[in-house]
Protein backbone atom coordinates (compact mmCIF):
# COMPACT_ATOMS: atom_id res chain seq x y z
CA UNK A 1 0.00 0.00 0.00
CA UNK A 2 1.25 3.47 -0.92
CA UNK A 3 0.09 7.02 -0.28
CA UNK A 4 0.38 9.80 2.26
CA UNK A 5 0.94 8.81 5.92
CA UNK A 6 -2.37 10.38 6.94
CA UNK A 7 -4.19 8.29 4.32
CA UNK A 8 -2.54 5.12 5.61
CA UNK A 9 -3.59 6.01 9.13
CA UNK A 10 -7.23 6.12 7.98
CA UNK A 11 -7.03 2.94 5.92
CA UNK A 12 -9.68 0.24 6.29
CA UNK A 13 -9.27 -3.46 5.43
CA UNK A 14 -11.11 -4.40 2.26
CA UNK A 15 -13.11 -7.16 3.94
CA UNK A 16 -14.34 -4.84 6.68
CA UNK A 17 -15.30 -2.16 4.17
CA UNK A 18 -17.32 -4.69 2.17
CA UNK A 19 -19.10 -5.93 5.33
CA UNK A 20 -19.95 -2.39 6.37
CA UNK A 21 -21.32 -1.66 2.91
CA UNK A 22 -23.31 -4.89 2.92
CA UNK A 23 -24.89 -4.07 6.27
CA UNK A 24 -25.87 -0.56 5.11
CA UNK A 25 -27.44 -1.88 1.92
CA UNK A 26 -29.29 -4.65 3.74
CA UNK A 27 -30.65 -2.15 6.26
CA UNK A 28 -31.80 -0.04 3.30
CA UNK A 29 -33.84 -2.93 1.87
CA UNK A 30 -31.49 -3.95 -0.96
CA UNK A 31 -32.12 -7.66 -1.62
CA UNK A 32 -28.75 -8.22 -3.27
CA UNK A 33 -26.80 -6.40 -0.54
CA UNK A 34 -23.85 -8.81 -0.32
CA UNK A 35 -23.20 -8.95 -4.07
CA UNK A 36 -23.76 -5.22 -4.56
CA UNK A 37 -21.42 -4.34 -1.71
CA UNK A 38 -18.62 -6.48 -3.11
CA UNK A 39 -19.02 -5.06 -6.62
CA UNK A 40 -19.28 -1.44 -5.52
CA UNK A 41 -16.42 -1.46 -3.02
CA UNK A 42 -14.00 -3.23 -5.34
CA UNK A 43 -15.20 -1.04 -8.19
CA UNK A 44 -14.40 2.05 -6.14
CA UNK A 45 -10.92 0.65 -5.59
CA UNK A 46 -10.38 -0.44 -9.19
CA UNK A 47 -10.05 -4.08 -8.13
CA UNK A 48 -11.47 -7.34 -9.41
CA UNK A 49 -14.40 -8.41 -7.18
CA UNK A 50 -12.59 -11.65 -6.31
CA UNK A 51 -10.03 -9.64 -4.33
CA UNK A 52 -12.65 -9.02 -1.61
CA UNK A 53 -12.65 -12.77 -0.89
CA UNK A 54 -9.00 -13.52 -1.60
CA UNK A 55 -7.44 -10.51 0.13
CA UNK A 56 -9.81 -9.26 2.84
CA UNK A 57 -6.93 -7.66 4.79
CA UNK A 58 -5.84 -5.48 1.86
CA UNK A 59 -5.88 -1.91 3.15
CA UNK A 60 -8.06 0.68 1.41
CA UNK A 61 -6.92 4.30 1.71
CA UNK A 62 -9.21 7.18 2.63
CA UNK A 63 -9.86 8.14 -0.98
CA UNK A 64 -11.13 4.67 -1.81
CA UNK A 65 -13.27 4.62 1.32
CA UNK A 66 -14.83 7.94 0.31
CA UNK A 67 -15.51 6.70 -3.23
CA UNK A 68 -17.06 3.49 -1.94
CA UNK A 69 -19.25 5.45 0.50
CA UNK A 70 -20.49 7.59 -2.39
CA UNK A 71 -21.29 4.49 -4.43
CA UNK A 72 -23.25 2.97 -1.56
CA UNK A 73 -25.26 6.19 -1.14
CA UNK A 74 -26.16 6.12 -4.81
CA UNK A 75 -27.23 2.48 -4.57
CA UNK A 76 -29.42 3.27 -1.57
CA UNK A 77 -31.00 5.99 -3.70
CA UNK A 78 -32.13 3.38 -6.23
CA UNK A 79 -29.37 3.64 -8.83
CA UNK A 80 -28.42 0.24 -10.30
CA UNK A 81 -24.94 -1.13 -9.72
CA UNK A 82 -24.18 -1.15 -13.43
CA UNK A 83 -25.05 2.52 -13.77
CA UNK A 84 -22.89 3.44 -10.78
CA UNK A 85 -19.89 1.55 -12.14
CA UNK A 86 -20.61 2.54 -15.74
CA UNK A 87 -20.34 -1.05 -16.95
CA UNK A 88 -22.18 -4.36 -16.92
CA UNK A 89 -21.19 -7.94 -17.68
CA UNK A 90 -23.12 -9.74 -20.42
CA UNK A 91 -22.24 -13.15 -21.88
CA UNK A 92 -18.96 -13.00 -19.96
CA UNK A 93 -18.03 -9.70 -21.64
CA UNK A 94 -17.64 -6.39 -19.82
CA UNK A 95 -19.66 -3.68 -21.56
CA UNK A 96 -19.67 0.04 -20.93
CA UNK A 97 -23.02 1.77 -20.40
CA UNK A 98 -24.18 5.28 -21.23
CA UNK A 99 -27.31 7.38 -20.75
CA UNK A 100 -28.74 6.24 -24.10
CA UNK A 101 -28.30 2.49 -23.53
CA UNK A 102 -30.29 -0.03 -21.55
CA UNK A 103 -28.41 -1.98 -18.92
CA UNK A 104 -28.21 -5.47 -20.51
CA UNK A 105 -29.87 -8.13 -18.40
CA UNK A 106 -29.21 -11.82 -17.98
CA UNK A 107 -32.60 -12.79 -19.48
CA UNK A 108 -31.45 -11.41 -22.83
CA UNK A 109 -28.76 -14.09 -22.97
CA UNK A 110 -31.61 -16.46 -23.88
CA UNK A 111 -31.83 -14.65 -27.21
CA UNK A 112 -28.12 -15.24 -27.84
CA UNK A 113 -28.52 -18.90 -26.92
CA UNK A 114 -31.44 -19.33 -29.33
CA UNK A 115 -29.41 -17.88 -32.20
CA UNK A 116 -26.38 -20.05 -31.46
CA UNK A 117 -28.56 -23.16 -31.24
CA UNK A 118 -29.89 -22.33 -34.70
CA UNK A 119 -26.35 -21.84 -36.01
CA UNK A 120 -25.27 -25.19 -34.57
CA UNK A 121 -28.21 -26.95 -36.26
CA UNK A 122 -27.87 -25.30 -39.66
CA UNK A 123 -24.22 -25.48 -40.66
CA UNK A 124 -22.16 -24.49 -37.66
CA UNK A 125 -20.58 -21.34 -36.26
CA UNK A 126 -17.68 -20.97 -38.71
CA UNK A 127 -19.79 -19.63 -41.59
CA UNK A 128 -19.43 -16.10 -42.93
CA UNK A 129 -22.82 -15.06 -41.65
CA UNK A 130 -24.24 -11.56 -42.04
CA UNK A 131 -26.82 -10.39 -39.53
CA UNK A 132 -28.40 -7.24 -38.18
CA UNK A 133 -29.07 -6.30 -34.57
CA UNK A 134 -32.04 -3.91 -34.57
CA UNK A 135 -31.95 -1.46 -31.66
CA UNK A 136 -28.45 -2.49 -30.62
CA UNK A 137 -28.14 -0.20 -27.56
CA UNK A 138 -24.86 -1.10 -25.83
CA UNK A 139 -24.18 -3.63 -28.60
CA UNK A 140 -24.57 -6.51 -26.14
CA UNK A 141 -26.37 -8.98 -28.39
CA UNK A 142 -24.32 -8.34 -31.53
CA UNK A 143 -21.02 -8.39 -29.65
CA UNK A 144 -21.90 -11.60 -27.81
CA UNK A 145 -22.80 -13.27 -31.10
CA UNK A 146 -19.66 -12.03 -32.84
CA UNK A 147 -17.60 -13.46 -29.98
CA UNK A 148 -19.07 -16.89 -30.78
CA UNK A 149 -19.26 -16.58 -34.60
CA UNK A 150 -15.70 -15.79 -35.71
CA UNK A 151 -16.52 -15.24 -39.40
CA UNK A 152 -19.75 -13.29 -38.91
CA UNK A 153 -20.40 -9.62 -39.69
CA UNK A 154 -22.93 -7.60 -37.68
CA UNK A 155 -24.88 -4.54 -38.77
CA UNK A 156 -25.75 -2.77 -35.50
CA UNK A 157 -28.68 -0.37 -35.89
CA UNK A 158 -29.88 2.23 -33.42
CA UNK A 159 -31.58 5.61 -33.62
CA UNK A 160 -29.66 7.07 -30.65
CA UNK A 161 -26.19 8.40 -31.57
CA UNK A 162 -24.95 8.06 -27.99
CA UNK A 163 -25.92 4.40 -27.95
CA UNK A 164 -24.06 3.76 -31.20
CA UNK A 165 -20.93 5.45 -29.88
CA UNK A 166 -21.06 3.29 -26.75
CA UNK A 167 -21.68 0.15 -28.82
CA UNK A 168 -18.74 0.88 -31.13
CA UNK A 169 -16.46 1.34 -28.15
CA UNK A 170 -17.66 -1.90 -26.61
CA UNK A 171 -17.08 -3.80 -29.85
CA UNK A 172 -13.53 -2.50 -30.08
CA UNK A 173 -12.72 -3.37 -26.45
CA UNK A 174 -14.15 -6.86 -26.91
CA UNK A 175 -12.02 -7.46 -29.99
CA UNK A 176 -14.81 -7.62 -32.60
CA UNK A 177 -14.75 -4.02 -33.81
CA UNK A 178 -13.67 -4.87 -37.36
CA UNK A 179 -16.80 -6.99 -37.81
CA UNK A 180 -19.21 -4.56 -36.10
CA UNK A 181 -20.76 -1.94 -38.39
CA UNK A 182 -22.79 0.73 -36.57
CA UNK A 183 -25.61 2.43 -38.47
CA UNK A 184 -27.93 5.16 -37.24
CA UNK A 185 -31.45 4.36 -38.37
CA UNK A 186 -34.96 3.75 -37.06
CA UNK A 187 -35.47 0.02 -36.55
CA UNK A 188 -34.97 -2.03 -39.74
CA UNK A 189 -35.60 0.64 -42.38
CA UNK A 190 -31.91 0.97 -43.38
CA UNK A 191 -31.22 -2.77 -43.72
CA UNK A 192 -30.76 -4.13 -47.23
CA UNK A 193 -31.85 -7.64 -48.28
CA UNK A 194 -29.36 -10.43 -47.78
CA UNK A 195 -29.11 -10.95 -44.02
CA UNK A 196 -28.79 -14.52 -42.85
CA UNK A 197 -30.79 -13.66 -39.74
CA UNK A 198 -32.06 -10.72 -37.70
CA UNK A 199 -32.02 -10.19 -33.94
CA UNK A 200 -33.69 -7.56 -31.83
CA UNK A 201 -34.41 -6.65 -28.23
CA UNK A 202 -36.75 -3.76 -29.01
CA UNK A 203 -38.74 -1.51 -26.67
CA UNK A 204 -41.70 -3.61 -25.49
CA UNK A 205 -43.10 -2.02 -22.33
CA UNK A 206 -46.54 -0.47 -22.69
CA UNK A 207 -46.98 3.14 -21.63
CA UNK A 208 -49.72 1.94 -19.27
CA UNK A 209 -47.06 0.02 -17.31
CA UNK A 210 -44.84 3.04 -16.72
CA UNK A 211 -46.18 3.79 -13.24
CA UNK A 212 -45.42 0.24 -12.07
CA UNK A 213 -41.77 0.13 -13.08
CA UNK A 214 -39.07 -0.12 -10.45
CA UNK A 215 -37.07 2.98 -9.57
CA UNK A 216 -33.97 1.37 -11.05
CA UNK A 217 -35.63 1.12 -14.47
CA UNK A 218 -37.86 4.20 -14.47
CA UNK A 219 -35.18 6.68 -13.44
CA UNK A 220 -32.10 5.22 -15.07
CA UNK A 221 -33.00 3.42 -18.32
CA UNK A 222 -33.76 5.59 -21.39
CA UNK A 223 -37.47 5.86 -22.16
CA UNK A 224 -36.79 5.54 -25.89
CA UNK A 225 -35.47 2.02 -25.30
CA UNK A 226 -38.29 1.01 -22.95
CA UNK A 227 -41.70 2.10 -24.18
CA UNK A 228 -43.53 1.02 -27.33
CA UNK A 229 -47.03 2.46 -27.26
CA UNK A 230 -50.14 1.61 -25.25
CA UNK A 231 -49.79 -2.15 -25.76
CA UNK A 232 -46.00 -2.41 -25.99
CA UNK A 233 -46.18 -3.72 -29.56
CA UNK A 234 -45.36 -0.66 -31.66
CA UNK A 235 -41.75 -1.69 -32.37
CA UNK A 236 -42.75 -5.20 -33.46
CA UNK A 237 -45.49 -3.83 -35.71
CA UNK A 238 -42.97 -1.51 -37.37
CA UNK A 239 -40.02 -3.85 -37.80
CA UNK A 240 -41.71 -7.14 -38.75
CA UNK A 241 -42.77 -5.94 -42.25
CA UNK A 242 -39.22 -4.64 -42.81
CA UNK A 243 -37.84 -7.95 -41.58
CA UNK A 244 -40.05 -9.77 -44.06
CA UNK A 245 -38.63 -7.55 -46.81
CA UNK A 246 -34.95 -8.15 -46.08
CA UNK A 247 -34.90 -11.80 -45.06
CA UNK A 248 -34.64 -14.59 -47.57
CA UNK A 249 -36.44 -17.90 -47.48
CA UNK A 250 -35.86 -19.81 -44.22
CA UNK A 251 -33.83 -16.91 -42.72
CA UNK A 252 -34.98 -16.47 -39.11
CA UNK A 253 -35.87 -13.38 -37.10
CA UNK A 254 -35.17 -13.66 -33.34
CA UNK A 255 -36.93 -11.17 -31.05
CA UNK A 256 -36.92 -10.73 -27.30
CA UNK A 257 -40.44 -10.21 -25.95
CA UNK A 258 -42.25 -9.37 -22.74
CA UNK A 259 -43.49 -12.37 -20.78
CA UNK A 260 -47.12 -11.91 -21.90
CA UNK A 261 -46.47 -10.97 -25.53
CA UNK A 262 -45.80 -14.27 -27.30
CA UNK A 263 -49.28 -14.61 -28.79
CA UNK A 264 -49.52 -10.99 -29.90
CA UNK A 265 -46.05 -10.89 -31.49
CA UNK A 266 -46.69 -14.24 -33.20
CA UNK A 267 -49.93 -12.86 -34.62
CA UNK A 268 -48.17 -9.76 -35.94
CA UNK A 269 -45.55 -11.98 -37.58
CA UNK A 270 -48.17 -14.14 -39.30
CA UNK A 271 -50.06 -11.08 -40.49
CA UNK A 272 -47.07 -9.98 -42.60
CA UNK A 273 -46.26 -13.44 -43.98
CA UNK A 274 -43.91 -15.04 -41.46
CA UNK A 275 -44.42 -18.73 -40.64
CA UNK A 276 -42.84 -21.48 -38.55
CA UNK A 277 -43.03 -19.56 -35.27
CA UNK A 278 -41.38 -20.86 -32.11
CA UNK A 279 -41.32 -19.43 -28.58
CA UNK A 280 -38.43 -19.96 -26.15
CA UNK A 281 -38.55 -19.59 -22.37
CA UNK A 282 -35.93 -18.09 -20.07
CA UNK A 283 -34.52 -19.76 -16.96
CA UNK A 284 -37.52 -18.56 -14.96
CA UNK A 285 -39.92 -20.35 -17.32
CA UNK A 286 -41.24 -17.09 -18.82
CA UNK A 287 -41.72 -16.61 -22.55
CA UNK A 288 -38.66 -14.62 -23.63
CA UNK A 289 -37.88 -15.10 -27.34
CA UNK A 290 -39.96 -15.48 -30.49
CA UNK A 291 -38.24 -16.98 -33.52
CA UNK A 292 -39.98 -16.84 -36.87
CA UNK A 293 -39.03 -17.28 -40.50
CA UNK A 294 -40.42 -17.27 -44.03
CA UNK A 295 -40.95 -20.70 -45.50
CA UNK A 296 -42.13 -19.27 -48.82
CA UNK A 297 -41.10 -16.02 -50.52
Amino acid sequence: MTGRPEDRDQAVPLGRLVRQARDRLAAGGIDTAALDARLLVTGAAGLDPSRAVLEPDLLMEAGVVANATGFIERRLGGEPVGRILGRREFWGLELALSRETLEPRADTERLVEAVLDWCDRTGGRQRALRFADIGTGSGAIAIALLSELPQALALAVDIAPGALATARGNALRCGVGERFLAVRADLAAAIAPGCDFLVSNPPYISTREAAGLSTEVARHDPALALFAGPDGLDAYAAMLPEGRRVLGRFAPFFMEIGAAQAAAVSRLARDVGFEDIEVFQDLGGRDRVVRTRCVAK
